[in-house]
Parts: structure tokens; sequence; C-alpha cells
């Protein structure tokens, strides 16, 4: 079982070459227990709304689009994915790759992520 980077599932959309082979088999092999944290929703919309990436719909439409072609089911997060992410050690800053790092753990996920500062956590599975 895995769960997508923000990343990874912008390129699982728009374009298959930024993703690893190793990455893109997981990914087969995984069907249907492939997860994406809702996490990745806001940071899509923010990349959006800070003219960062363009869609071809709005953020929420593409985000429910992305989740139904690809068979990816979305992971709230709740309060022990939040609380979690911040008792997490201060390797990465970024706050949302900390909530997906969070969320890999409780859920005990595999993340896939090219993020070097994810790998660096020694309590979770980060291939790319």
């Amino acid at each position: 079982m895995i769960i997508l980077d923000t990343c990874t599932l912008i390129w699982l959309t728009t374009d298959l070459n930024h993703i690893s082979q190793t990455a893109k088999t997981r990914i087969q092999q995984s069907a249907g227990n492939t997860f994406v944290s809702a996490i990745s929703a806001f940071e899509i919309s923010i990349k959006t709304a800070k003219g960062k990436l363009k869609l071809k719909y709005d953020p929420l439409t593409w985000f429910q689009l992305a989740l139904e072609k690809h068979g990816i089911t979305e992971i709230p997060v709740n309060s022990a994915i939040a609380a979690n992410a911040a008792q997490l050690a201060p390797i990465h800053n970024d706050p949302m790759d900390r909530i997906i790092i969070a969320t890999a753990q409780i859920s005990n996920l595999t993340v896939l992520s090219p993020d070097q500062y994810m790998k660096l956590y020694p309590d979770v599975s980060v291939i790319w």
C-alpha cells in the first residue's frame, strides 16, 4: 500500500516522464491500494493560486478527477495525523510533507516521492 506525495500525484496525471520506473511499477502493483492525503488538495490549490501550476479545471475538480481516474483513495487529515506531524523531528520544514509523512506512519503506507528529506525519517518507508 502506497501514498503519493503531491508532486507524484501531479506527475501521474500530467507527465509520467517525471516519475521513476520504480515508482511507476509500484503504482501498477498497488492498484486499489493507492492513497493520497487530503493535504495534497490544499497544496495543489496553493500552487495554482500562486501561478506555479496550471490546470484544466479548478483545483478541487482536478483533484477529484485525478483520484477517480487513477483509483486513488483520499485520506482525510484528522487530529492524530495533525498531532503526529507536529511531533516529527525537525528534518523536514514543509508542513504539507510532514502531514504526508505522518499519514504514512499512522496508516503504515510507503511514500512515493523524490523528496530526499522524507527519506531521512527512520520510521517511514520512501521509494522513488
